[in-house]
């Protein structure tokens, strides 16, 4: 199994993020992810893009889950991307 980039977008002091990347680690632990966290206040583009979406879970160029995040459908969804 090769390891999925998982893109992360999130900004500081936000609960739903802080639960998503555990989530996002409680996964890693059960198949290879490789996290890139980027805050969205990097960029104005990804604050008028992600801003009232985050947190934001993408990978092979596709939004996975944004807001709250279900670990069983990210689960789910990561494994049919990893076939």
């Amino acid at each position: 199994m090769s390891p999925i980039t998982i893109t992360f977008y999130t900004k500081n002091h936000c609960p739903l993020c802080d639960k998503a990347h555990m989530i996002l680690e409680e996964l890693q632990e059960e198949m290879p992810l490789e996290i890139r966290k980027i805050d969205i206040y990097q960029s104005d583009e990804l604050i008028e893009k992600y801003g009232l979406m985050i947190p934001v879970i993408a990978a092979e160029g596709e939004e996975l889950q944004y807001g709250q995040i279900n670990k069983e459908n990210l689960r789910k969804r990561l494994l049919t991307i990893n076939k």
